[in-house]
């Protein structure tokens, strides 16, 4: 409400409205001067018809408030402003306080956010405060001397009454004044815990100190925690005051560094049926019912699996059988592969072995970041991916039982973290004598990544595609003749110098001047506009792309084609082909043969 009085500004000596009003602040109560700069502040304003001026437009123009609707929030250039007009809005505020403590009418002063707490509990179990009561010398600390404080026997306190039990234990309550010797009485509230928990992180680098808090020495060679984990709901706080003790305790030059987490994770809740899981609301699920019907390794698998350590967790019934699903898929695969050896890697390997050696050991780059990122829910992805690419080698009658117990041993190894009795179970299977947990995590050997041997089964992904493709377009349910047109070595070269012409964007002209400078490609100067504009529009797809050699890849995997489709497979050079009825083999493109279908 208007209270009919006016704060005189004395910067402009304008007069302004005092309003009382329900006004949220962001810390406690105080006064605010509306802003047109303010969402808040200036719908207020427009609700009660309080005049409002902008002083800051995108390029320092005077703008009038009458033609907008809301505030303008965005940063810009002040006007309306006198000495400041011009100026950066946030590069003027800590003029504005010079120029306005230099008149006189103001001060900067500190906000601090943290704010006091309650430490205390009137409860029996909890840390005694060390403080007693005398009626002649007041309040008194306990000398250090008799420290610390210990509870009472439980046993002789009163737990009936409503009051704290603590204060029903007389010998505990009645004592003598340090000072004076006259009778006293002890403080009988207890401290809360997270007083304790605000520092006991650096009680845990010296346990077993008897004579201070913690040995300094030793905080100083363990402290600052590498990671902080806590539930969302209480992290924020906990946080705050344990970083508020451990400052303290710096200033006293009892702990080195001035924070003492040095990353944080804040868990998210676990949601079902729409609403926060928890006793309240009765919708706990107990692990125990899982554990009965599945397995602890299938809740921990469907928790982990389900999101992020961060975010939300949406709890679904599905997910658990799906988890229990996949344990046994994996259980399986090294169940029926019993006949796998260790031994030495063959030198002669096909490319479904390079590719089942390079998925291997970029699964262990993979999911050895994505454990240290805690990306959990990635890291299953990755495995789970993996034993599905192992159950498909698996099943071939040309995979090597080397290769299968390489690969087999190492993803018993990425799992284990997150389904340890199951692959404590699969490593005695492959024979191992150790237990798994006490095994070193695996290691990538890099030389074995082939890029090649992965963009050439990239490659019979993206054909099969194509023949599905055309197939069902030219509704043709079993092909009698499909030919694959293989691109020639110098739309390779093209696709090279589009992406080094294309590197910050994609630039048609940059790109075809480049072209038409190579002498390679300039021979081929009729293909060449299409082609440039063709690779440019596709240049994302070729981003990460390494030229293989696309004949023998085809060949090797020719066969998985010709049974799915019940239909040989002829294969043409797209540069002089011997068969091309219908004109495909210009349309061929590196990694991606054209295709002729009747």
């Amino acid at each position: 409400m208007f209270t009919g009085r006016y704060a005189i500004n004395p910067v402009n000596n304008e007069k302004v409205p005092i309003f009382v009003a329900n006004f949220a602040l962001m810390y406690g109560s105080g006064i605010v001067m509306c802003d047109a700069h303010d969402k808040r502040d200036f719908r207020f304003a427009r609700k009660y018809d309080i005049p409002l001026k902008f002083v800051i437009s995108p390029n320092g123009k005077p703008i009038s408030p009458d033609s907008y609707k809301d505030a303008f929030t965005d940063d810009g250039l002040l006007f309306n402003s006198g000495e400041f007009n011009g100026m950066p809005n946030r590069e003027a505020l800590p003029k504005m306080a010079a120029f306005l403590e230099k008149k006189g009418w103001g001060k900067r002063t500190l906000n601090y956010k943290l704010r006091d707490w309650l430490i205390s509990r009137q409860r029996f179990w909890g840390t005694p405060i060390p403080i007693i009561y005398c009626d002649k010398c007041g309040t008194v600390p306990v000398p250090e001397s008799q420290l610390p404080v210990l509870l009472p026997d439980s046993k002789k306190a009163d737990f009936r009454g409503t009051g704290n039990p603590l204060a029903t234990v007389k010998e505990f309550v009645g004592v003598s004044c340090p000072k004076c010797k006259s009778r006293a009485r002890r403080e009988t509230d207890t401290m809360d815990t997270f007083v304790d928990s605000s520092w006991y992180y650096i009680r845990y680098c010296s346990p077993h100190e008897t004579k201070a808090p913690f040995d300094k020495k030793e905080s100083s060679y363990w402290m600052n925690v590498d990671q902080y984990i806590g539930g969302i709901e209480h992290a924020i706080l906990h946080l705050m005051y344990s970083r508020f003790f451990y400052k303290v305790l710096r200033d006293m030059k009892m702990v080195r560094g001035d924070e003492p987490f040095q990353r944080l994770l804040a868990q998210g809740m676990v949601i079902k049926d729409g609403a926060k899981m928890s006793k309240s609301l009765g919708n706990i699920v107990s692990p125990d019912e899982i554990i009965e019907k599945y397995g602890a390794d299938t809740a921990r698998v469907f928790i982990l699996a389900a999101a992020l350590p961060e975010k939300e967790l949406d709890w679904n019934d599905k997910g658990v059988e799906s988890a229990n699903k996949f344990l046994k898929k994996f259980h399986v695969l090294v169940a029926q592969n019993n006949g796998m050896k260790k031994g030495p890697l063959s030198k002669t390997l096909s490319l479904k072995d390079g590719l089942m050696l390079s998925k291997t050991n970029r699964t262990i780059l993979q999911v050895s970041e994505q454990i240290g990122n805690f990306e959990l829910s990635y890291a299953i992805s990755s495995v789970m991916k993996l034993v599905n690419d192992l159950s498909n080698y698996s099943e071939s009658p040309e995979s090597k039982k080397e290769i299968l117990f390489y690969s087999v041993e190492r993803v018993i190894l990425l799992f284990a973290p997150f389904a340890p009795h199951m692959c404590e179970e699969l490593w005695h299977m492959l024979g191992k004598k150790t237990i798994i947990s006490s095994e070193k995590w695996p290691v990538a050997d890099k030389k074995l990544i082939n890029e090649q041997v992965e963009a050439s089964f990239e490659l019979k992904d993206r054909v099969r595609q194509d023949i599905m493709a055309i197939k069902q377009l030219a509704k043709i349910e079993t092909p009698k003749k499909i030919v694959l047109y293989i691109s020639p070595a110098w739309k390779w070269k093209a696709v090279e110098v589009v992406k080094k012409a294309c590197k910050d964007k994609p630039d048609f002209s940059a790109a075809m001047k480049a072209a038409a400078a190579d002498p390679q490609l300039r021979a081929n100067a009729k293909d060449l506009p299409v082609l440039v504009k063709t690779l440019v529009a596709r240049l994302s797809e070729y981003s990460n792309s390494v030229a293989v050699d696309e004949v023998r890849a085809i060949n090797e995997f020719r066969q998985d084609i010709e049974n799915e489709f019940s239909t040989k497979i002829s294969i043409e050079s797209a540069e002089k082909p011997s068969f091309d009825p219908a004109n495909k083999a210009r349309n061929a493109l590196p990694l991606k043969p054209a295709i002729y279908m009747e």
